[in-house]
This record gives C-alpha cells, sequence and structure tokens, in this order.
C-alpha cells in the first residue's frame, strides 16, 4: 500500500538540487520513496500520516557498531572515570564473557541494542563480530548479526585473545585463513584494529587483503588511539571507511580527500574515553566524506543514540548542526556504499524520522531529549 507523509514543516532531504523543503510531503510506495515535493502537489495514497508541521529526515545510518556481546563493562567504565587510562584490553573481558554466553543470549541483547537504537531514528545498523575471537565464536556472532542487518563485518582481528598472546603471528594466520574462511559467508565486509596492541599495518594488510580475496568489502579502525598506518593503508587499499581517525596528520588527511574513502568519527568513544575528538572541519574543509557512527559497544561507547552522537559533533568537532545530520544520515551511507539510503528521493529506500520538532537543528540544540517522533523503516512505522 502507498502512503503520504504530510504536512511536512521541513523536509531535509540530502539531495543536492532540494536539499531542504518547506510545506512538503513524501510519498511512499511498498518500501521506496516515489515522490517529494509540495504539500498541495502531492498525489493520493491509500494511507496518510500527518507530520503536524515538524521536521522529516532520512533515517540515520550508523555504519559501525559492535553488538554481539554479553556482560559491559560498568566497572572499567567507572574506574576510568576516575583516571584510569583506555588500552584496550579490557575487550579481553568482553570476550570471555561472549564466549560463555549461548547463541540466545547473544541475540537477545543484540535485539535489544537494535530495538534500542531503532527507537532513536536509525533504521540501518552495521553490525561487527569480534568478541569471539575463535572460529565457532566468531562464526556464531555473525550468524546473530546477520539475523539483524545485511551490513555484517567480521572482526576477528579485534585485538589477539589471550590463548595467542605469545604468538600473535599464528592468530594472524588464523584469521585470514580458517577463521576468514569460516566467516565469510556471513559476513559483508571485514575489519581490523589497526592500533597499537592489537595489530600493526602489515598484518593489517595481509587480513584486509585475505578478506577481499574472499569478496568482502574492506573497513578499517585507524587511527584511535595515536598516529599510525591505518588512515593511509585504508585509503591505499581502496577501504569503504577508515574509522576513529581521531589522530591525523596532513599527510592523512590530504589522504582521505583525495579518495572515495569515508572517514567515520566515533565521538561516543571519546565521550566515554576522555580522549581528544576528531578535528571533523578540517576533514570537511579538506573535502573528505565524512560519517557519524554510535560506536556502540560496552566498553568504549556503550550508546545507541545518533542523536546524542549528533550533538557531540556540534559541540566538539567542528560541525554545524547540518553537517552533522548530513554525516549521520548521507554519510553513513557513504561509508557502507549504499545509494539508496541517507536521503529522501524517489528511487530511494523509504526509512524516515518524524521529529518532534521543527526542524533537524533541534536534534544538537535539544540534546537528550527524546526528540523521534515516528520512524519508517523500509516503509512501514515502527
Amino acid at each position: 500500500m502507498s502512503l503520504i507523509v504530510t504536512n511536512i514543516g521541513e523536509l531535509l532531504t540530502n539531495d543536492p538540487d532540494h536539499g531542504i523543503r518547506h510545506d512538503a510531503a513524501v510519498v511512499v510506495d511498498g518500501d521506496r520513496i516515489a515522490w517529494v515535493g509540495p504539500a498541495t502537489q502531492a498525489p493520493a495514497a491509500d494511507l496518510r500520516l500527518d507530520a503536524d508541521g515538524a521536521a522529516v529526515l532520512p533515517g540515520f545510518v550508523d555504519s559501525h557498531a559492535h553488538l554481539v556481546f554479553a556482560g559491559d563493562r560498568a566497572a572499567e567504565f567507572s574506574a576510568r572515570m576516575a583516571g584510569q587510562p583506555y588500552t584496550g584490553g579490557g575487550i579481553r573481558t568482553t570476550v570471555a564473557a561472549t564466549r560463555s554466553a549461548s547463541d540466545d543470549e547473544l541475540r537477545g541483547n543484540a535485539r535489544r541494542l537494535v530495538s534500542e537504537a531503532l527507537r532513536q531514528g536509525t533504521t540501518t545498523i552495521e553490525i561487527k563480530s569480534g568478541y569471539g575471537l575463535s572460529v565457532p565464536d566468531e562464526v556464531r556472532s555473525l550468524r546473530v548479526a546477520a539475523e539483524l542487518s545485511t551490513e555484517t563485518t567480521f572482526l576477528g582481528a579485534h585485538v589477539v585473545p589471550a590463548e595467542y598472546a605469545d604468538r600473535p603471528d599464528d592468530y594472524v594466520d588464523l584469521v585470514q585463513g580458517e577463521m576468514l574462511d569460516a566467516a565469510a559467508p556471513y559476513a559483508k565486509w571485514v575489519d581490523v584494529f589497526c592500533e597499537r596492541g592489537a595489530f600493526d599495518g602489515d598484518q593489517a594488510r595481509a587480513i584486509l587483503t585475505a578478506g577481499a580475496k574472499r569478496g568482502l568489502g574492506l573497513r578499517l579502525h585507524a587511527n584511535q588511539l595515536g598516529p599510525g598506518p591505518g588512515v593511509r593503508l585504508a585509503v591505499e587499499l581502496g577501504a569503504a571507511s577508515a574509522d576513529h581517525c581521531t589522530h591525523l596528520d596532513d599527510a592523512d588527511v590530504d589522504a582521505l580527500a583525495g579518495s572515495d574513502t569515508v572517514a567515520t568519527l566515533l565521538p561516543g568513544a571519546e565521550f566515554s574515553t576522555r580522549s581528544p575528538y576528531p578535528d571533523a572541519r578540517r576533514l570537511l574543509d579538506a573535502g573528505a566524506t565524512v560519517a557519524l557512527a554510535t560506536d556502540c559497544n560496552p566498553g568504549s561507547s556503550y550508546t545507541s543514540s545518533m542523536p546524542f552522537c549528533i550533538a557531540l559533533a556540534v559541540r566538539e568537532m567542528g560541525l554545524t548542526p547540518t553537517e552533522a545530520v548530513h554525516a549521520a544520515t548521507a554519510g553513513g551511507a557513504a561509508a557502507l556504499r549504499r545509494t539508496d539510503l541517507g536521503r529522501i528521493s524517489p528511487g530511494a529506500r523509504a526509512d524516515l524520522i518524524v521529529l518532534d520538532a521543527p526542524s533537524h537543528l533541534h536534534l544538537a540544540y535539544r540534546p537528550g531529549v527524546p526528540l523521534i517522533r515516528h520512524v519508517l523503516q523500509h516503509g512501514a512505522p515502527r
């Protein structure tokens, strides 16, 4: 059946020709947008949703999230707020809990987080593995992820698990061989945490290259904890995104600006670790494509809220509210190399948010306030 969303006060389309419309309407046919234009010229539809003068924008596209895990690390967070620095070692705590959990426990927790994100306007979410770090546990993590999203990422190279602490090269061989073979049928992407204390540039290159040979797209955790080779490696290999991008030199920025690799920024991680925020303004001014994502995970960014990340990006990273919303919608779509998401125009997937506010500016202007009134996902109310 068709649906018209009408009486829209402000429509943010991310269409380069008609970015913001007023007194607009959108017609949805099935799971696709069929028509966009002035409310007075809208064609008839079977059903009607009155926006009552509110703002409507594309559903958020969260292109970086770690949702398949068990347990939490609230005590670690509390200690860190008292002055203990984040080193990444806490990941192994979650690995132990995840390995001990049943499939149903992992599935239930991941479903809860997807539902939580949807209520806050996220209509597409990428889901990584990375808390199993063994062949069977990575495979079952990806099976759970694939039940909830088509954007699934194999992150067997998250950290070296404890049983391989003294022989990391053997673990890299496992990841790029047997583990990748078993995981690839359930994954669309392969990712590596290229960082001190995790995997170096050579190890990351080997794993990403092996993933590409199996038909997986490339993503990379890069330059989060300090300078490193991650960003330029991502660009060299044609990765869809380099994620975090907190510590960049001029060559890193130039590489991103001259490529199709999206700089995905994760301000929830900086908020939760009291680390410096990435300079989004520098990246945009250089011509790079920027995305915002939550990095939802139990250790360093336990938030599923894209509105919260938008507010942080405006307050701490130099983006305007409009730029931040664009990064959370069209930017996320670019990071997933999806042309059907992050925009409101004919042919796009019918993922829409109706705000309880007259403008998208309120997402940053009123931080922490639940402003999502209605969500349409695949054309259906959620």
